[in-house]
């Protein structure tokens, strides 16, 4: 009598949770900014007084989803760390001088 082979279940690996978290839709989002408040906080611990020779340069990109896209970035005016889905960005096409929606806004008036 032939011997059934018992089904092997798989381990969640790295990729596996990867994809689970691309599912995420807006309305999750903002619990993930605790999260980027502490991102921006190491930042601004890293690059210590680097960061006004850095100003308006974008620190780095990630993919929140597949339509979405953070920005880590030195405002060019205020000198802060900020993120792109909490303080808003006015790209700038050379990199150089990024601006938070606040200050852009305050120098449109």
């Amino acid at each position: 009598m032939p011997r059934k082979q018992a089904h092997k279940t798989r381990a969640p690996g790295l990729f596996d949770e990867e994809e689970q978290g691309e599912d995420l839709d807006e309305e999750e989002l903002p619990k993930d900014e605790a999260g980027r408040r502490k991102i921006k906080k190491r930042y601004e611990e890293l690059l210590g007084i680097r960061v006004s020779k850095l100003r308006g340069r974008v620190l780095n990109r990630e993919r929140i989803n597949k339509t979405i896209e953070g920005i880590y970035f030195i405002c060019a005016r205020c000198s802060q760390i900020c993120h792109s889905l909490d303080e808003g960005i006015v790209e700038d096409p050379d990199n150089i001088e990024n601006l938070c929606a606040e200050c852009a806004t305050s120098t449109a008036d």
